[in-house]
């Protein structure tokens, strides 16, 4: 009667994934990105930002400058794309600001 089930190892029959708990000598994934951190902190991401956002909100001045001094690799048509871009970013500041103040007055009104 032994011989009609077939002997299988379902041990080694069984396909590990990158999600696996780790048995096997197979590291987990899921415990790997939890254990090596490979992001920046919140100050140094916010702080990165607001560089990036000074950076482009000055771009068309710097280049207006350097297109009335004469500079012959700059054209108008980079001024205009550098306003448009300072512009968005303006925009997309202050709606995050919005955002967030909208977040503290939510915040503030829970009751404890």
């Amino acid at each position: 009667m032994s011989s009609f089930y077939p002997q299988y190892s379902l041990q080694d029959r069984i396909q590990h994934t990158k999600l696996a708990p780790g048995f096997g000598g197979i590291p987990s994934a899921r415990l790997d990105s939890i254990d090596n951190k490979k992001t920046a902190d919140f100050q140094t991401v916010f702080s990165g930002m607001v560089d990036k956002f000074n950076q482009e909100l000055n771009a068309p001045d710097e280049l207006l400058k350097d297109v009335m001094s004469g500079n012959k690799n700059i054209d108008v048509h980079d001024v205009m794309i550098a306003m448009s871009k300072s512009e968005i970013s303006v925009n997309v500041a202050t709606t995050a600001v919005g955002k967030v103040i909208q977040a503290y007055d939510k915040i503030m009104q829970i009751q404890v």
